[in-house]
C-alpha cells in the first residue's frame, strides 16, 4: 500500500513540476518577447539582454506562482483511474453510489476544495515547524522563498494524498 501512495505522489509531483514550470517558462518568455517587440526590436546588446533576462527572471517567479495553482487543480484530475502497484483511485458521485468513469473538472471541484484545505493546513504546520527550527538554529528567516514554498507543497502533497481517501467519501481505493 505504501508503494501505491509513493508512486501516486511521485507521478503527481512530476506532473505538477513539469506542467507548472513549463507554463511559467512559456509565459515569461512570451512576456519578455512582447517587451522586446514593443521596444522596436533594438539590437541585442549586453545591457538590453541583461534587462530582458531580469524581466524574464522576475516574471517567471510570478507566473510560476499562478501556474502552480492551475497545475494543482489540473493535476488532481489525473490522480484517478491510473493503476499503480495493483491499486487505483476511483471517484464516485457525492452520494458515493455511482462511479464517475470520465472525470471532468466540474467533478473534481468539491474534492479540490477539501484537498486544498488539507494542503493549506499541512503547509502551515510545516512552515511553523521550520520557522521554529530555523529560529533556534539559524536566528534568521532569509532562507524562505518561492522555491522553499514549492518544496513544502510537494511534501504536503505526500501527506495529504493518502488523507484524501479517508476525508472524502467520493474517493475510494480499489484493486486493479
Amino acid at each position: 500500500m505504501r508503494r501505491f501512495w509513493f508512486k501516486l505522489w511521485l507521478s503527481w509531483a512530476l506532473r505538477l513540476s513539469v506542467e507548472s514550470l513549463l507554463y511559467a517558462f512559456i509565459l515569461a518568455f512570451l512576456l519578455s518577447g512582447a517587451i522586446y517587440f514593443s521596444k522596436g526590436m533594438p539590437p541585442l546588446e549586453k545591457e538590453f539582454l541583461l534587462a530582458l533576462g531580469t524581466i524574464f527572471q522576475f516574471s517567471f517567479i510570478i507566473f510560476w506562482s499562478m501556474t502552480l495553482l492551475v497545475s494543482l487543480f489540473r493535476g488532481l484530475k489525473h490522480l484517478f483511474n491510473h493503476c499503480h502497484e495493483g491499486y487505483v483511485l476511483k471517484l464516485f458521485t457525492c452520494n458515493g453510489e455511482e462511479l464517475i468513469e470520465t472525470i471532468g473538472y466540474g467533478d473534481i471541484t468539491p474534492l479540490f476544495r477539501k484537498w486544498m484545505m488539507s494542503m493549506i493546513w499541512s503547509i502551515s504546520t510545516l512552515m511553523i515547524f521550520s520557522f521554529i527550527v530555523s529560529y533556534f538554529l539559524l536566528n534568521s528567516y532569509n532562507w524562505y522563498n518561492i522555491y522553499v514554498m514549492y518544496i513544502f507543497i510537494l511534501i504536503s502533497g505526500g501527506i495529504t494524498l493518502p488523507l484524501m481517501g479517508y476525508r472524502c467519501k467520493g474517493v475510494k481505493l480499489q484493486e486493479c
